[in-house]
This record gives C-alpha cells, sequence and structure tokens, in this order.
C-alpha cells in the first residue's frame, strides 16, 4: 500500500520555525522527486518546494525562497521541510507529494500525504 505520512506541524509563533517530515512506505522513494503543497483557508494549492530523485536539485516557490529548505534521506526514506521565520501568512495545510517530474505543479504528482497543519500566530 502506497503512503505518505506528514508530521511536524504545529503552532509557532512568527519568526519561528518548525520542521516537516514525509515519511514514504509501500514504493520507492528514492524513484521520485519529492514536493512539498501547501493549501490555506479559501484558496488553491500553491507549490512551495521539490526536491529531484536524481541528484538533490531543488526548486522553491518566490514566498518562501531564503527562509524554506528541502532534503532527503534515502536510508530513512523521509523527505524534510526546514522552515525558518515563519509568517503568518505560511499558515496552511502542508501536503508532500511524490512526482515523476521535477516541479511544484500540483497536477503532476502521483502521491499525496494526508496533510499536516502549520498555525503561525501571535
Amino acid at each position: 500500500q502506497v503512503q505518505l505520512v506528514e508530521s511536524g506541524g504545529g503552532l509557532v509563533q512568527p519568526g519561528g520555525s518548525l520542521k516537516l517530515s514525509c515519511g514514504a512506505s509501500g514504493f520507492t522513494l528514492d524513484d521520485y522527486a519529492v514536493g512539498w503543497i501547501r493549501q490555506a483557508p479559501g484558496k488553491e494549492r500553491e507549490g512551495v518546494s521539490c526536491i529531484s530523485s536524481s541528484d538533490g536539485s531543488t526548486l522553491y516557490s518566490d514566498s518562501v525562497k531564503g527562509r524554506v529548505a528541502i532534503s532527503r534521506d534515502s536510508a530513512k526514506a523521509t523527505v524534510y521541510l526546514q522552515m525558518n521565520n515563519l509568517k503568518i501568512e505560511d499558515t496552511a495545510v502542508y501536503y508532500c507529494g511524490a512526482t515523476r517530474r521535477w516541479t511544484t505543479m500540483k497536477d503532476q504528482y502521483d502521491y499525496w500525504g494526508q496533510g499536516t497543519q502549520v498555525t503561525v500566530s501571535s
């Protein structure tokens, strides 16, 4: 059974940090690029970041560039999203997904996790 499971979300104050994790089972995560997509209330899903399957190349949206770092640990079949200097507008449900393409375009993803809530509030 293919499964992606996110964890690490929570409530944080503006300027704070969170590290999200995405664990995979039921398929070979190394065969896929992995990305993070977020959805804020009342808004469309927005691609945040993606890491390639081959050489670890990374993509970031302009809204998070410089504040976020994506990484992967093949031995643990896990991808991480380190988020620093969080802003109120980062509040959203964050989903990880697996794709054969190196992209943050949500319609290119084959598998999705259930999401983890990130709330940035004072």
